[in-house]
């Protein structure tokens, strides 16, 4: 699944954790984002697939960030799940395998919400590996991502679907902003990037 080329000279740690109120949230989470980036070949198609629903406020981070991005109609990234149409548990196996029928080796960002400890609401993630979808609300849903992004919505272990539709709209507003903003700047640089080293090359 993983579609890694070379690996980078110095090693970072597999998973960022960063709370939304850290003046430099933007910044570490592009930053990482082009870490993963520099692993794979330039001409890799970049798919995006936002899990969850819009009928749960703490599911609808997902489907927030890809109505966000899908605002942008940039050709940088190819996008799955929105408002409009979100992936979720009943299609997410189905999208996983058209996302391999239509794109050659590509590099997912799955990204969904998640629930954690107290101290952890409101951290956006950014972990290398796949999301394992539904494991908070004890579902078993096929694993997606090359690496995932994940902002915690509310507080878990007890009555977790009760949880998620009773989490903050604002809190979850303010993650996907930051997580659009992020992932769409990281990729316009890593665009960037790969082209002029293409250009070098010629």
């Amino acid at each position: 699944m993983n579609s890694s080329s070379k690996a980078p000279p110095l090693q970072e740690p597999s998973c960022l954790k960063i709370s939304h109120a850290d003046p430099n949230i933007y910044s570490a989470i592009t930053h990482r984002l082009l870490f993963h980036f520099s692993r794979t070949r330039p001409d890799t198609p970049i798919v995006i697939i936002c899990v969850g629903t819009d009928r749960s406020t703490g599911d609808s981070l997902g489907p927030l960030v890809g109505t966000t991005l899908a605002r942008f109609h940039s050709p940088l990234f190819h996008l799955y799940g929105t408002l409009e149409e979100p992936v979720h548990a009943i299609n997410l196996e189905e999208t996983v395998g058209l996302v391999y029928q239509k794109h050659a080796n590509p590099f997912i960002i799955a990204i969904d919400a998640c629930l954690g400890q107290s101290t952890s609401v409101g951290c956006i993630q950014v972990v290398e590996g796949p999301l394992r979808p539904g494991a908070g609300v004890n579902k078993q849903l096929p694993p997606v991502g090359d690496i995932h992004l994940t902002g915690i919505v509310n507080v878990g272990g007890f009555m977790e679907y009760f949880v998620l539709q009773n989490t903050r709209l604002s809190l979850v507003m303010r993650l996907s902003d930051i997580i659009s903003s992020s992932l769409y700047s990281a990729l316009k640089q890593w665009n960037l990037h790969a082209r002029s080293a293409a250009t070098r090359e010629q």
